[in-house]
């Protein structure tokens, strides 16, 4: 018998069994939802405490994305929608502060500049103790609940009561709530005379214009060189990521493709010329480098415009599209996955506790040479070997400097179960020193025996010789404090650049070379630049 039409005698039947399928399919889903609302019924109805039925509705929903086991779906109430608009939008209408919890205190970490919190005088360390008329500490209210009842309307007013180190009473502030931009680049500097410094926190609505001003104005100054630092930066906005690459590679170069179950593959290419192409570059990142970050990141190293240097990144290379639901509720879901202009994929396998943590499959700790090597290996333009595998791996591996045993003994005598009153005894330190040091200042042995005496009051007892011993690390934090309260972020990184190892081997290796592919050239030239803590 001719094989032709046996082939379409089984086609032919394959027919049924395909249409049998997708009928067994409809009524196991039919089967699946007679179940649920059978249970739902006799939970609203029998069971011994009265329920919400809207509220079990939510709760099958919300166990529904558990199920998926996937770490970046979520469903948002209608004030976690509001919330999410704000911090990836980078503007709410609010008084200007960052906020956390710190040992139960709510408190100000941070005070953007132009808002009301900084007209107000505002410092780095007040603790909010009333908003209104309300309680904090006694009502126990989390970060999340001040944070929503200090936001609201553009020109409502609101008061909080804050406690300062240094100040007996409380006091209160009156402000009038408005528009509130958070910045994706607080502040760009230039580093040894010739080399753009640009730290980027966030990929918010604004960040690739403002990388852009940033470089507008560096270079009119002179620099010759960039170092774009990417480091804890968790993501944000894709079309900003494809803007900010687009800065540094010109027109018509692949950024990343988007590849969805069902849907053909999208490309993502750059659309102007680039306008810095060709000053030599490097770009931090480390292992809380993550989404539009490792975007940025991997397309530059995939062209081979810029050396990356530090740790390996976080490997966030989901897509997630978000779907309005009904009653203002909104659903995040993953849709796909994004690949760089090589072929490798950004996403590193992880799976999601029963705690809420995301541990890596094949984990990596220690991010060794060998460990590097036995990744998938893709090529770059310029056929350099990049590596696969999940995340970015640098070119150059350069780990984050660790304490000494001293240092970190030191460490964990003030910040264990002394943690709030060593921060109490920095901060009131670091505000009476605010008007008393200049630019120039540096830490001295009578500062840190008034600091010592200080954190005795206060009941932190420290073995003397443990506080000498450690005293390097005690510098550093105290430094860091004073300088923020006294000259603000850029000055106060100006001083620590002597302490960011990372930051440091960048600007090394820019000395070193007049464009970025002689700066390739060295990294591949030297493997003793894939550099191993040092022992201490």
């Amino acid at each position: 018998m001719p094989r032709f039409p046996k082939a379409a005698v089984v086609g032919l039947l394959l027919v049924p069994i395909i249409a049998g399928a997708f009928v067994l399919q409809d009524r196991g889903a039919q089967r699946g939802a007679k179940l649920f609302d059978q249970v739902l019924s006799l939970v609203a109805d029998r069971y011994v405490d009265s329920v919400d039925v809207g509220a079990l509705y939510e709760k099958a929903a919300r166990g529904l994305i558990a199920q998926l086991k996937d770490p970046y779906a979520e469903l948002y109430s209608p004030k976690q929608v509001e919330a999410f608009n704000q911090n990836t939008g980078g503007f709410y209408a609010g008084t200007g502060m960052s906020i956390e919890d710190q040992h139960g205190n709510i408190t100000v970490v941070k005070v953007f500049p132009h808002t009301p919190a900084a007209e107000a005088g505002i410092m780095t360390g007040d603790q909010i103790v009333y908003v209104d008329t309300f309680n904090v500490r006694a009502h126990s209210w989390k970060t999340d609940s001040v944070s929503a009842h200090l936001k609201g309307a553009p020109g409502t007013k609101v008061t909080a009561k804050f406690l300062r180190a240094g100040v007996p009473e409380p006091f209160a502030v009156p402000f009038v709530r408005r528009v509130v931009r958070i910045p994706a680049v607080e502040f760009a500097i230039m580093l040894d005379n010739k080399t753009a410094y640009i730290p980027v926190q966030q990929f918010n609505a604004t960040a690739a214009p403002e990388v852009a001003a940033a470089l507008q104005r560096l270079t009119a100054e002179g620099a010759k060189s960039v170092i774009l630092d990417l480091r804890e930066n968790g993501g944000g906005y894709l079309d900003q990521a494809i803007e900010m690459t687009n800065l540094f590679i010109p027109k018509g170069k692949e950024i990343l493709t988007q590849r969805g179950r069902g849907e053909p593959p999208v490309t993502y290419t750059t659309q102007s010329a680039a306008m810095v192409p060709s000053l030599p570059m490097v770009v931090l990142t480390d292992g809380y480098t993550a989404s539009a970050s490792e975007i940025v990141a991997g397309a530059l190293q995939d062209h081979d415009r810029a050396l990356l240097l530090g740790t390996t990144s976080f490997g966030k290379g989901l897509v997630q599209g978000t779907y309005g639901l009904d009653g203002g509720y909104m659903i995040k879901l993953t849709t796909g996955k994004w690949y760089t202009p090589s072929g490798r994929s950004i996403q590193k396998d992880r799976i999601l506790t029963d705690d809420g943590q995301l541990i890596e499959t094949h984990p990596d700790s220690l991010e060794s040479d060998s460990a590097r090597k036995a990744r998938p290996k893709f090529k770059s333009d310029a056929g350099r070997v990049v590596y696969g595998g999940g995340a970015i791996t640098p070119d150059v591996y350069v780990p984050y400097d660790t304490l000494t045993t001293a240092e970190q003994k030191l460490a964990h005598e003030l910040t264990g179960k002394n943690g709030l009153e060593t921060a109490l005894a920095l901060d009131a330190y670091a505000l009476e020193m605010k008007t008393k040091v200049k630019p120039d200042f540096v830490i001295t042995a009578e500062m840190r025996d008034d600091l010592y005496q200080r954190f005795a009051k206060r009941g932190v007892v420290v073995d003397r010789k443990v506080y000498d011993a450690g005293s390097r690390y005690l510098d550093r934090v105290l430094d860091s404090r004073i300088s923020g309260f006294a000259f603000g972020d850029s000055t106060a990184k100006r001083r620590q650049v002597s302490d960011d190892r990372q930051l440091l081997r960048a600007i090394e290796i820019l000395r070193k070379g007049a464009t970025t592919k002689d700066l390739l050239a060295l990294a591949a030239a030297n493997p003793g630049t894939f550099e191993k803590p040092k022992q201490k």
